[in-house]
C-alpha cells in the first residue's frame, strides 16, 4: 500500500478520534455548567439541592425579630442554622427550639422582656422561639458594644465565659478570635460567619436584603 493509500485510509479513524474527543469535550463542558448550575441554586435541581444544604424556613418571622430588633435577617438565619438546622429539637442541655434557647436564658429574656405568661413549652413555637432568640442576639451585641464576634461567641459558649475572656485581654477592643478559649466556639463563630454570607447570597429576597 503507498503512502498516499495508507493516509486516505487512516483518516476515518482520525475523524472518528476527533469526533469522540469533541462529543467527550462537550458532556464534560454540560456536566461542569450543571455542577455549577446546581451549586448557585439555579434551576429545580439547583434549588432542591439548595434546600437541603441551605434551607430556610420561618422567613417571614425572621425578617420581622430583625426588624423590631435591628438585626441582620441573615444573621438570624445563620444562628438558627448552625443551632438546629431549622429544626424544632431539645439538646441534652435542656435547650429547646430552633434558637436552640436554654430554660434558663429563657426565663432571663422572659423577665427583662415583660413575658409575664411565658411557659418553657412556648419555646415550640417558632414564633416565640425566634423572637426570643433575636432578642438574646441583641442584648449580648448591646452587652458587647456593637462587637458581634463576641455576641455570637457569647451566644454558644455562654456571657460570663465571654465576660471572662474579654477581661484578660483588657476590653472587647483588644479582643481576637484566638482569645477565645474554646475550640468549639472559634469553630461556632467561624461558621455562623460564613453562613451568615451564604443566606445574604442566596436568600436576600427571601429576607429583605
Amino acid at each position: 500500500m503507498s503512502s498516499a493509500t495508507a493516509s486516505i485510509a487512516r483518516r476515518p479513524a482520525r475523524a472518528r478520534v476527533r469526533r469522540r474527543r469533541v462529543t467527550a469535550a462537550t458532556i464534560a463542558g454540560v456536566l461542569a455548567a450543571t455542577i455549577a448550575a446546581v451549586a448557585a441554586g439555579v434551576g429545580p435541581l439547583g434549588e432542591a439541592v439548595r434546600e437541603l444544604t441551605l434551607p430556610l424556613r420561618h422567613d417571614d418571622i425572621i425578617r420581622q425579630q430583625a426588624a423590631d430588633k435591628g438585626l441582620d435577617p441573615a444573621l438570624i438565619a445563620a444562628v438558627i442554622y448552625e443551632e438546629s438546622r431549622f429544626r424544632d429539637q431539645t439538646s441534652h442541655a435542656g435547650a429547646r427550639g430552633l434558637m436552640q434557647i436554654t430554660p434558663e436564658t429563657a426565663d432571663f429574656i422572659a423577665r427583662r422582656s415583660g413575658g409575664h405568661r411565658f411557659v418553657h413549652e412556648d419555646l415550640a413555637s417558632p414564633q416565640i422561639n425566634i423572637a426570643y432568640g433575636s432578642y438574646f442576639l441583641r442584648y449580648l451585641i448591646d452587652h458587647y458594644g456593637g462587637n458581634e464576634t463576641l455576641a455570637i461567641a457569647a451566644y454558644n459558649a455562654g456571657q460570663a465565659n465571654v465576660d471572662r475572656w474579654v477581661g484578660r485581654v483588657g476590653g472587647s477592643d483588644g479582643f481576637d478570635a484566638a482569645d477565645i478559649q474554646f475550640p468549639e466556639t472559634r469553630a461556632y463563630v467561624e461558621k455562623v460567619s460564613s453562613t451568615r454570607e451564604e443566606y445574604r447570597e442566596h436568600y436576600a429576597d427571601e429576607l429583605g436584603l
